[in-house]
């Protein structure tokens, strides 16, 4: 599994930190910036990661800003993306197996790098439950189809 990874400079810390322990734990995966704790823009890092994800590029996405919310939202504006803000491991848990996240979205603000590093490990380590799961996000699919093509 390869994974692309990015932050702006709310969550360049916690990045750094997280790109650490997925190199300890032998996961490959691409850093899409930022590159510093210098002010960018978190669009700009969003469509990055989820643009490798929906291209095959890598597999799964993991993005951190201050709070979190500001890139997920501007994740989940690209169809196909699944960004889901988790703070906690039972979310990252029912994310995985309930929604098939394709991202998983932090706040460096928010969370302490211990508590980051068994969020993602959960994350990572859940599969898509599938069943009546999939037929909800299925109907995502449906949604984002519908919308967009106005």
């Amino acid at each position: 599994m390869k994974l692309a990874i990015g932050s702006d400079h709310g969550g360049f810390r916690l990045k750094e930190d997280i790109k650490e322990f997925l190199a300890e734990e032998g996961f490959a995966f691409e850093d899409f910036g930022t590159r510093s704790p210098e002010s960018v823009d978190y669009p700009d890092i969003a469509e990055k990661v989820a643009g490798a994800v929906l291209a095959g590029r890598c597999d799964k996405g993991i993005l951190i800003c201050g709070t979190g919310i500001g890139i997920s939202i501007a994740a989940n504006k690209l169809p196909g993306i699944r960004a889901a803000l988790c703070h906690d491991t039972f979310s990252a848990k029912a994310t995985r197996e309930h929604n098939d996240s394709n991202i998983l979205a932090m706040g460096e603000r928010v969370i302490g790098f211990g508590l980051a590093r068994e969020i993602v490990r959960t994350w990572l380590g859940t599969q898509f439950a599938g069943g009546r799961h999939a037929v909800r996000v299925g109907k995502i699919g449906e949604l984002e189809s519908k919308y967009i093509s106005r």
